[in-house]
C-alpha cells in the first residue's frame, strides 16, 4: 500500500473540510489519475510509492505546460488557476536539483561511462546512468540539455 496515496487522500479530506477548493479540487485529479492508473491494463493492481510519484510529476508537468499555453493564449486567469494547482502538487514531489547539482551529476555519468572523446554518439550512454539519479528531481529536458552542452 502506498503511504503517498494514504498521504494524499488525507489531505484531501482535511481541504474538504477546510473548504479550500482549489487544494481539494487538485487532490481529487490526482487521486482520480492514480485511480486510472492503477485499474489501467489487463488486471488491476496497487500502486507503490514510486508509481504515485510518477503520476504527481506527470500531473505537475501537465499543469506547467498548460500555464505557458495559456499565458501564450492571452489567458491570465486561467494560467494562473494552472500554476496554483502546479503548486499543490509540487508540495508532493521531491525538492528539484539546481543547474549546478544537474551538471555535476551529468559530469561524474561522463566520466564513469568514459564518454568524454565520443561525442553526442554517448548520449544514450550518459542519458542511461543519470536518468536513474534524478528522477522526479529534474526535468529530463533540462538533463539533456546539459548533457548535449557537455559532450558538445
Amino acid at each position: 500500500m502506498s503511504t503517498l496515496k494514504d498521504r494524499l487522500r488525507a489531505d484531501l479530506t482535511t481541504a474538504m473540510k477546510a473548504r479550500e477548493q482549489l487544494r481539494a479540487s487538485t487532490l481529487r485529479m490526482v487521486l482520480t489519475a492514480v485511480t486510472n492508473a492503477e485499474v489501467s491494463g489487463k488486471e488491476q493492481r496497487e500502486l507503490d510509492d514510486a508509481d504515485v510519484l510518477g503520476i504527481l510529476e506527470k500531473e505537475a508537468k501537465k499543469r506547467r505546460e498548460a500555464a505557458t499555453a495559456f499565458a501564450e493564449g492571452g489567458r491570465a486567469e486561467s494560467a494562473e488557476k494552472e500554476r496554483a494547482e502546479a503548486e499543490v502538487i509540487a508540495a508532493y514531489l521531491p525538492e528539484g536539483l539546481s543547474d549546478a547539482e544537474i551538471e555535476a551529476i551529468v559530469t561524474a555519468a561522463i566520466e564513469q561511462t568514459g564518454a568524454a572523446g565520443e561525442g553526442m554518439r554517448a548520449m544514450g550512454k550518459v542519458m542511461g546512468v543519470v536518468q536513474p539519479q534524478v528522477k522526479g528531481r529534474a526535468d529530463g529536458a533540462a538533463v539533456a540539455a546539459e548533457v548535449r552542452r557537455q559532450l558538445g
